[in-house]
Formats: structure tokens, C-alpha cells, sequence
């Protein structure tokens, strides 16, 4: 079996020694970094399976969201998680608009963050499996499922992999009505519900970027959300 590769960025030594031991005891290759010099040089040459991101490294305070910024514009596809003592909904939410696809605070249990990392790579395991369709495509939506692409009048529309989920979820069911726990449960996460209405804006943002009058996905208050039919 291919060993997955974990890179954790920290600034905290003891902390990410243990982060490091606990993650390799089960199973997985990590490379631990500590400053965001380093983590620049390293991203640079490399691509691991999946980044862990501190949010502030050294003397900057905001070096894990620009990193996490600097990582998405590489790859829309890396699976990357930000692991912070900063969790106001200010920084949560500013790490999903980066491109975050799941965002923890530090007091969460190490079995916790086992499963969040389990689950992000169960939803690559879920990719590589072809056990869904290769392609979908309806009216001016068009998703490449193995590729982890969605194009929206034939203009690849630039969402996480988590984004791509939920879309992928609602409009493979045009009309039905997803909850947030279904939405969650189709991207792999686990994430309150105003993380989800976060990312369902920044959806919208994206398709409104390319047609300013999409309005495929609607708010069904008290529900959850829907594609037009």
C-alpha cells in the first residue's frame, strides 16, 4: 500500500513532535517544517498527499493563511487542513475563503484528528475507485469526476475539493433538498453549520465569477440547499 505523505508546518517543537510521532505510528510519512521560509523552499520542489498549517508561524501572525493561499493557487486538488489556537469565526472563515478545506482549533484529540486526516483521504480513495460515474454533465454544468473538475459554460470554475463535493452532491440530484449533514457527510467533513454556509457562498462567488446570473443553488431555510431542476 502507498504510504501517504503528510506535511505539518509548526512552530511549537514539542508540538509538532508529537503531531509528527502519533501520526507515523499510524502509518503515515511525515515531513514537519517550522517556519514558512522553509515552507516555501519545500513546497516548491515537493507535493505531499496532504499540509497541516499552524496560522501563525514565527513573528507573523497570518503566514499559515498565506501559505494556504500559496498552496491552493498550486494545486486545486491538495487536501489541506489548518490546525491553529486561532479559531474565531473571523479565522475560520478566512482560512476556508483561502482555500482551507477543513479548519480545527489545537484542543481537539489526537484520535479527532486522526479521523478529519482519514476522511480527506477517503475522499481521494472515493475518487480513485471509479465507483461514480467518470462524467456528468447537465445543461451548462459539465463535472470530470477522476480529474476532481467542474466546468460551468465550458469554463473550469476554480473550487477546494471539499467545494467540489457539495456541488458534485446537489446537482447530481436537480430539485432534492441536501441538509447540511448530507453535504457534509458527501465532502467528508465535519464542520458546523455556518462553516457550510461559508462554503456555499464561495461556491456561488465562483460560478458568479464566470456567469454573474448563475443562481443554480438555492437556500432552503431550515432545510439546507438544492440545485435547479
Amino acid at each position: 500500500m502507498n504510504q501517504k505523505h503528510i506535511v505539518i508546518v509548526e512552530d511549537e517543537t514539542d508540538l509538532l513532535a508529537n503531531y509528527k510521532a502519533t501520526l507515523e505510528k499510524h502509518g503515515y510519512q511525515v515531513t514537519g517544517l517550522s517556519t514558512p521560509e522553509s515552507a516555501e523552499n519545500y513546497f516548491s520542489t515537493n507535493s505531499p498527499d496532504l499540509v497541516i498549517l499552524d496560522v501563525g508561524l514565527g513573528l507573523n501572525a497570518d503566514a499559515g493563511f498565506q501559505l494556504c493561499q500559496m498552496l491552493r493557487q498550486q494545486s486545486a486538488s491538495l487536501p489541506i487542513l489548518m490546525l491553529t489556537a486561532r479559531d474565531d469565526e473571523i479565522d475560520v472563515v478566512s482560512g476556508l475563503r483561502l482555500g482551507a478545506d477543513d479548519y480545527l482549533s489545537k484542543d481537539i484529540s489526537m484520535p479527532h484528528l486522526l479521523a478529519r486526516i482519514a476522511g480527506l483521504f477517503r475522499r481521494q480513495d472515493v475518487n480513485q475507485s471509479h465507483v461514480q460515474k467518470a462524467q456528468f454533465e447537465k445543461g451548462d454544468l459539465r463535472i470530470l469526476i477522476d480529474n476532481l473538475q467542474l466546468f460551468w459554460q465550458q469554463q473550469l470554475v476554480d473550487l477546494t475539493v471539499t467545494e467540489f463535493w457539495m456541488v458534485q452532491s446537489l446537482a447530481r440530484f436537480p430539485g432534492q433538498v441536501k441538509t447540511r449533514e448530507q453535504l457534509m457527510k458527501d465532502a467528508n467533513v465535519y464542520v458546523d453549520d455556518s462553516t457550510i454556509t461559508s462554503h456555499i457562498k464561495r461556491i456561488r462567488k465562483k460560478f458568479q465569477k464566470i456567469d454573474p446570473t448563475f443562481d443554480q443553488i438555492d437556500t432552503v431555510h431550515g432545510m439546507g440547499y438544492r440545485w435547479k431542476p
